[in-house]
C-alpha cells in the first residue's frame, strides 16, 4: 500500500467488485418481476400445449403420457389427483413440497393458478386437467437446471470481467505510474542542483501537462541559477576593479622617493574616485534589492510631472551645456500625477543622464510629455551612438553594459534595472528603440494614479506606505 502502483490496482479491484455487485442487485431489483412474469407465461403456454396434446391423443395411461412429456420439456411437473395423491415428473424430491394443498385444491376446483411474481422464490403455475372422469391439477415449476446454468454463466462472466479487468489495470497502472516515477527521479536530481533535467513524456493529458510544467520550471530554475552565477561574477568584477586600483595606488604612495608630489595628488584623486565608484555600486545594489523585495519606502503624492522633469533638466545643465547639446522640451504645464516623486526623480535622472552621456558633442536631445486616456507618456530621444539590436533585448539586465557604453563610462550597469523596477512598481511600462549611429528613444508610460495593487496598501497620515 506504500506505492501508488499497488493503490491504483487495489482501488480498481474494489471499485469493480462493488460495481458488479451493485449492478447485479440493482438489475435483479429492476427486472426480477418482469422476468418472473415472462417465465410464468412460458410455463402456461407449455401447460396449455400439454393439455391440448392430451385432448388430441387421448392416451390410456396418464402416467406414461406425463413421463414422456416431462422428458420433452425442461420444466418439472407435479400432478395432483382429487384424492390428494401427488406424482412428480422430472424434478428432485426436495422440491415436491413446493405446492401447498390449498393451491392444489384451487386448481382441482377448475381455477388456474399463478404464483406471485415478486421476490426470488419458486415460480409455479397450475392448470386443471380432466382425465376420464377424474380431475387432476397440473403444476409446472421453474427449471432449476436452467437457473443453475444461468447463474453459472453470470458468475463466469463476472469472474472473467474481474480477471481481465485486473490484468488491464495492471498494465494501465504501470502506464500511469511510470511518468510519475520519472518525475520523482527528475525532482530528486533537481533538488541536488542538476538543473539540466528534462522529462520526455509525450502525452496530452494531465500528466503531460505536469511534465511540461516541470520542464518549464527546470528551465526557469536553470536560468535563475545562471543569473545568480552571473550576478556574483559581475558583482565580484565590479568590486574587484576599483579595489585593485585603490590597492595599487595606495601601495605606490608608500614610496616617497618614487612618487612625486604631482603624482601623489593624482593617485589620491584616483583612490577617491574609485572609492566613490564602490559607494555608488553599493548604493545601487541596496536600492535595487529594496525595490525587488517590495519593502522599499513608498511616499505617494500628487504633484506636477512636467515641473519635475524640468528640474532634472536644469540640474543636468552642466553636463549638456558642456557638450553643446541642443535641448527640445515639449512639456505641457500643470500635468499632475499621483506617484512617488523621489523614485520617479531617480528615473528621469538616470534616463536623461544616459542620453546626455552617450550623445556626441553638438547633438540633440528631445523630451516630450503627452497626456493620454491611459495615462502619461514620456519620450526621451537623443541623437547618440545608438544600441545594437542584439544587445537591446538585454538592456534592462543587471550589470549589462553595451560595448560602446563600457568604453565610454564607468557605470555599474544597474541604472536601467533600477529604472525598470521603479516603473513597474508604479504600474507603468518602459520601452527602448534604437538605431546604431542615429540615436535612441526611451518611451515611459505611467498611469495617472497608482494601480489598485498599490493603492490597496495602507497609507499613514503623511502618505507614506511600504510596497
Amino acid at each position: 500500500m506504500k506505492t501508488l502502483y499497488v493503490r491504483v490496482v487495489l482501488t480498481f479491484l474494489v471499485v469493480i467488485i462493488i460495481g458488479l455487485l451493485s449492478s447485479f442487485i440493482i438489475g435483479i431489483a429492476l427486472f426480477q418481476q418482469k422476468l418472473n412474469h415472462l417465465g410464468q407465461d412460458e410455463m402456461l403456454t407449455a401447460g396449455d400445449k400439454i393439455i391440448a396434446l392430451y385432448k388430441e391423443t387421448h392416451p390410456e395411461d396418464l402416467d406414461s403420457f406425463m413421463t414422456h412429456i416431462s422428458a420433452l420439456i425442461s420444466y418439472p411437473i407435479l400432478l395432483f389427483s382429487d384424492s390428494g395423491k401427488q406424482i412428480s415428473y422430472g424434478m428432485k424430491s426436495d422440491n415436491a413440497d413446493v405446492i401447498s394443498p390449498e393451491m392444489a385444491q384451487q386448481v382441482l376446483g377448475g381455477n388456474p393458478y399463478r404464483s406471485a411474481v415478486k421476490g426470488i422464490g419458486e415460480l409455479s403455475v397450475g392448470l386443471p386437467l380432466q382425465f376420464g372422469d377424474k380431475q387432476y391439477a397440473l403444476f409446472m415449476l421453474t427449471s432449476s437446471k436452467n437457473e443453475i446454468t444461468i447463474l453459472q454463466l453470470l458468475s463466469t462472466i463476472l469472474l472473467l470481467v474481474l480477471i481481465i479487468g485486473s490484468l488491464c489495470i495492471l498494465i494501465a497502472a504501470r502506464y500511469l505510474v511510470k511518468p510519475i516515477q520519472a518525475l520523482t527521479t527528475a525532482t530528486n536530481r533537481l533538488a541536488k542542483g542538476h538543473f539540466d533535467v528534462e522529462l520526455t513524456v509525450k502525452r496530452k493529458d494531465e500528466l503531460g501537462t505536469l511534465a511540461q510544467s516541470f520542464n518549464e520550471m527546470a528551465r526557469d530554475l536553470k536560468q535563475l541559477e545562471t543569473m545568480r552565477q552571473d550576478f556574483v561574477s559581475n558583482v565580484s568584477h565590479e568590486i574587484q576593479s576599483p579595489l585593485t586600483s585603490i590597492s595599487g595606488f595606495a601601495e605606490a604612495l608608500k614610496s616617497e622617493q618614487l612618487v612625486t608630489q604631482e603624482n601623489r595628488i593624482r593617485y589620491l584623486d584616483i583612490i577617491l574616485s574609485e572609492s566613490e565608484r564602490l559607494s555608488r555600486l553599493s548604493d545601487n545594489l541596496l536600492r535595487l534589492s529594496s525595490l525587488e523585495s517590495e519593502q522599499h519606502p513608498f511616499e505617494a503624492h500628487t504633484y506636477h510631472l512636467d515641473e519635475q522633469i524640468r528640474q532634472v533638466v536644469v540640474a543636468s545643465e552642466p553636463l549638456w551645456s558642456a557638450k553643446h547639446l541642443r535641448l527640445d522640451l515639449k512639456l505641457p504645464p500643470a500635468l499632475k500625477i499621483t506617484a512617488d516623486p523621489d523614485q520617479l526623480n531617480q528615473v528621469w535622472i538616470n534616463l536623461i543622464g544616459n542620453s546626455i552621456k552617450f550623445t556626441p558633442d553638438g547633438g540633440t536631445l528631445m523630451i516630450t510629455l503627452v497626456l493620454k486616456e491611459q495615462g502619461f507618456m514620456v519620450t526621451i530621444t537623443d541623437s547618440g551612438i545608438g544600441i545594437p539590436a542584439e544587445e537591446l533585448i538585454h538592456i534592462f539586465d543587471r550589470f549589462f553594459k553595451v560595448d560602446r557604453s563600457r568604453r565610454s563610462g564607468s557605470g555599474s550597469g544597474l541604472g536601467l534595472s533600477i529604472v525598470k523596477q521603479i516603473i513597474v512598481l508604479h504600474g507603468g511600462d518602459i520601452n527602448i528603440t534604437s538605431t546604431v549611429g542615429r540615436g535612441t528613444s526611451v518611451i515611459v508610460k505611467l498611469p495617472l494614479t497608482l494601480p489598485v495593487s498599490s493603492t490597496n496598501k495602507d497609507l499613514n497620515d503623511t502618505g507614506t506606505r511600504t510596497v
